[in-house]
């Protein structure tokens, strides 16, 4: 079973990944490896993984604002990553999210970001899909074994 109906699907995966390539482009400074463990791991997008209308809906701008008064995220100083990675990161992790019905805050314990950033060169040319797939089946979670 997945996380929820499929015609949120869409919207919530190009949002996250425009979410985290907005993050990283337009806020200098800013840790955005922090930033993805946070917001996965928050109350945000735990809401997002319910399907609760009200934040699977907004825009990446809308739900920056709406993650930052939440829950109470303060960006730190750090480093960025560069070109489309963060937007593939956030696109694979919220496909992943919906097509396993795994908890956010589990999945960046279980695939961490720097795991992400390493598998980006292999993985980002393939179908979505295919790669959450492939990443899935090495995970354990066959066809059978989604969680449900």
């Amino acid at each position: 079973m997945r996380a929820y109906d499929e015609s949120y699907l869409d919207e919530v995966v190009e949002t996250q990944g425009e979410l985290f390539e907005n993050v990283a482009e337009y806020a200098p400074g800013i840790d955005v490896e922090n930033f993805i463990e946070e917001y996965m791991a928050g109350k945000t997008r735990e809401y997002i993984d319910r399907a609760e209308a009200y934040v699977c809906t907004k825009d990446a701008e809308e739900l920056w604002q709406y993650f930052q008064k939440a829950d109470g995220f303060c960006p730190q100083k750090g480093e960025g990553i560069g070109g489309f990675i963060p937007n593939w990161v956030g696109q694979f992790y919220a496909y992943f999210q919906w097509y396993y019905n795994i908890p956010s805050r589990e999945l960046i314990q279980l695939l961490p970001l720097d795991f992400m950033i390493a598998g980006y060169r292999g993985l980002h040319d393939l179908d979505l899909e295919l790669a959450v797939k492939k990443v899935g089946g090495q995970c354990g979670y066959e066809k059978n074994n989604r969680i449900s």
